[in-house]
Parts: structure tokens; C-alpha cells; sequence
């Protein structure tokens, strides 16, 4: 797998992941099918008119279900969704720490129920190595620790710590093992730290130093003020290297992504376009909607007037409104391919004007106007 930075606008990069399925083209915004599945669009959907470059795929979810025996007989995510592109895994730190009142930490991993049945499972950073191995994710993720918001000094540097250790583990079991699918698999360590300057550096410089290929940031998207995010977004990614891709976990809103963007992040995901969009909130190049508002039930423009996904060119306001008012799937699956098809064209306008060295002024103006409710 390789990495080049291609243009460079101020702190904003443009640039290309290669993988044994295909190229990444950076920043990218990848949709999360948490199991296996983008809710309420197909994987053709996906491929052919969001244009989506990878999908991510959750290793607690797909653990328990369908089960490591079913992915393997399958040969892998991606002979049983039939997705042919790359895919990401998160190592199920996050899950298990949103499972507070399910789980046990302790120095050998996680011990957690699961929410389908209770039965009793632990997570050590060996075994989700080997479950994502099983997986075939093409970019597999550290075991780690996701401190909550906020997170007392203290607590957040022992988690940070084991975090650490947690990674030294998941690197010497990553170099132990083969893929299973022929296909290669990297490894991205996370930084941790919490909104604590000293620990960001601190944990930036230790995963660096242990990442052969790409880095994620974690533990920023649980409830933290935006600004917070920026500053430590922006701690860390002075401290990574250079030629190496790095992924802000989780995040976030079209201005979030904007934002991190010129901080120099180049990967992002983030579950907040398709659940805005099975609520009837939709993301447009002119600011958000709340679809179901009357003012929008005799409304026959586009959903989005610049023609920001492929759906809206078929569709207007009133008749998404009409059927996200009546229950039908239909308008669950508008509003979803509407919401991906924009985070997809918002990434791609930002690797353009990164191309053209116009990416800051033009940023300034769209987080402006898309954090605006119309």
C-alpha cells in the first residue's frame, strides 16, 4: 500500500492511497456500514452513483454478527457483501466504550456482553488483530481505549498509557500473522489523549514511531466543543509525519470535516449522514434542511439546486417531504443516497480547490453556509 501527497494548500493536502482494490483519492469521507451494509443503500448504489472510494465496517458488530466462521467461508467482507473496493475496520474500542454499563476494562483487554444476547466475550488487542484479519479489511485498526468527555487528567493519561501498550501488542500480533484473502492489510495505530495538549503530543509521537503506513485520531467526537477538536486535531497533526495518510475518527458535521481538512487531516467517517437523513435532515451546498417542515410541502425544486448527488436530478423537496411524512422507505433511501452523495461532492470540491490553491477561501465561505439552517 502506498501514499503520495499530490498538491498542498497551506495545511490542506490533496493526495492518493494505493490499495490491492483500488485507489483512494484524499480527503476522503468514507460512509459507515458499521455491519456490513451502508443503511438503506446498496453497495451498487454506493459503487455507481455516490462513487464512494472505501466503506467501513465495525469489527464488534461483524464479530457477533454474522460471525467470524460466516465472513471466513464467505472469504471475507467483501465476498459476502459484495463490496469490491477497500474497506476499513474500526477495532471495536469505540463500541466498547459506548457498552459502560456492559464492560470490564482491565490490562488484558475488554470483557463485555453483547447488547443481541448478553452472552460474555472479551477483546484483547491480539484477538481483534486476528478477528480483522478474518474480517479482510483492507485498513485495520489499534485496540484502543475512547476516553469520555470530558475525561478527568488523570484518568485520561493511564487510558492513553495502556492505549500504548495495548498497540505494542496489536503490532507484534499484526507482524505474526498473514492476510487471509491475499490481499495486503495495514495497521493504524490511534492517538489518544483526550483534549489534554501534553497527551496528544505525547501519544502523536508514539504512534507515529509504530506506524508503518497511516495514523487514526480517536476520542474526538464524543461531546467535546468544536474548538476543542480543532486544537487538538491541529496539535497532532503537526506532530505526524508528513507522508503518511491520517484518519480523524468519527467526525463529523460538513464544517467539522472542512475544518480538520485544513488542519491537514485526509480521512474522515462518520455516521451522521445517513442517520440525519433517516430523521429528515438533509445536507445541502446551500445549508441544512429539516425535510419534514411544511414550508417545504409545495417546494417542486431540487433537493439540493447544484445538483450535489445524483438524486437530485429525479427528485424535489415536496416529493422527498411527502414520502419521509408517510413513512415510506422510499424517502429513507432518497435521503440517504442525498446525504452521502453531498459529503462525497464536499470532499471532492475541497480536493479541487486544494488542486487550484484556492481551498482556504473557499472553505471559510462553505462553513459558513453550510452550517446554516434554512
Amino acid at each position: 500500500m502506498k501514499f503520495r501527497i499530490e498538491h498542498q494548500c497551506e495545511g490542506a493536502r490533496a493526495g492518493v492511497i494505493e490499495t490491492d482494490r483500488g485507489e483512494i483519492r484524499t480527503p476522503i469521507f468514507m460512509p459507515v456500514g458499521t455491519a456490513g451494509s451502508v443503511k438503506a443503500v446498496t453497495q451498487q448504489d454506493l459503487e455507481n452513483d455516490i462513487r464512494a472510494q472505501i466503506i467501513l465496517g465495525n469489527t464488534y458488530h461483524l464479530y457477533l454478527r454474522p460471525g467470524l466462521d460466516v465472513l471466513a467461508k464467505a472469504g471475507g467482507i467483501h465476498g459476502f457483501n459484495g463490496w469490491n473496493r477497500p474497506v476499513l475496520t474500526d477495532s471495536g474500542g469505540y463500541q466498547v466504550y459506548s457498552l459502560s454499563d456492559n464492560r470490564k476494562i482491565i490490562e488484558e483487554g475488554v470483557k463485555f456482553r453483547s447488547h443481541i444476547d448478553g452472552s460474555r466475550h472479551m477483546f484483547t488487542p491480539e484477538n481483534v488483530m486476528d478477528i480483522q484479519r478474518v474480517i479482510g479489511a483492507d485498513i485495520v485498526m489499534a485496540f484502543d481505549e475512547c476516553t469520555p468527555y470530558p475525561c478527568e487528567y488523570e484518568y485520561a493519561r493511564k487510558s492513553m498509557e495502556m492505549t500504548h501498550r495495548w498497540l505494542d501488542r496489536c503490532v507484534t500480533r499484526f507482524g505474526e500473522t498473514e492476510p487471509h484473502y491475499g490481499k495486503e492489510q495495514v495497521l493504524f495505530p490511534i492517538v489518544q489523549g483526550s483534549v489534554y495538549e501534553e497527551l496528544r503530543k505525547q501519544s502523536a509521537d508514539y504512534c507515529a514511531e509504530r506506524a508503518e503506513f497511516g495514523v487514526a485520531i480517536g476520542g474526538l467526537s464524543v461531546g467535546e466543543p468544536h474548538e476543542e477538536m480543532y486544537a487538538m486535531t491541529e496539535v497532532v497533526t503537526d506532530r505526524l509525519p508528513v507522508d503518511r495518510p491520517r484518519y480523524l475518527m468519527g467526525v463529523g458535521t460538513p464544517a467539522n470535516i472542512l475544518e480538520c481538512i485544513a488542519r491537514g487531516v485526509d480521512m474522515f467517517d462518520c455516521v451522521m449522514p445517513t442517520r440525519n437523513a433517516r430523521n429528515g435532515m438533509l445536507f445541502t451546498s446551500q445549508g441544512t434542511i429539516n425535510i419534514k417542515n411544511k414550508k417545504w410541502e409545495d417546494d417542486f425544486s431540487p433537493i439540493d439546486e447544484q445538483g450535489t448527488s445524483f438524486v437530485d436530478t429525479f427528485y424535489s423537496k415536496a416529493y422527498l417531504r411527502h414520502l419521509i411524512v408517510s413513512n415510506e422507505i422510499l424517502g429513507l433511501q432518497i435521503a440517504t443516497l442525498h446525504n452521502l452523495g453531498f459529503y462525497l461532492w464536499l470532499v471532492e470540491e475541497a480536493r479541487k480547490k486544494i488542486e487550484e490553491g484556492t481551498f482556504t477561501s473557499w472553505k471559510n465561505k462553505m462553513v459558513e453556509i453550510t452550517s446554516q439552517r434554512l
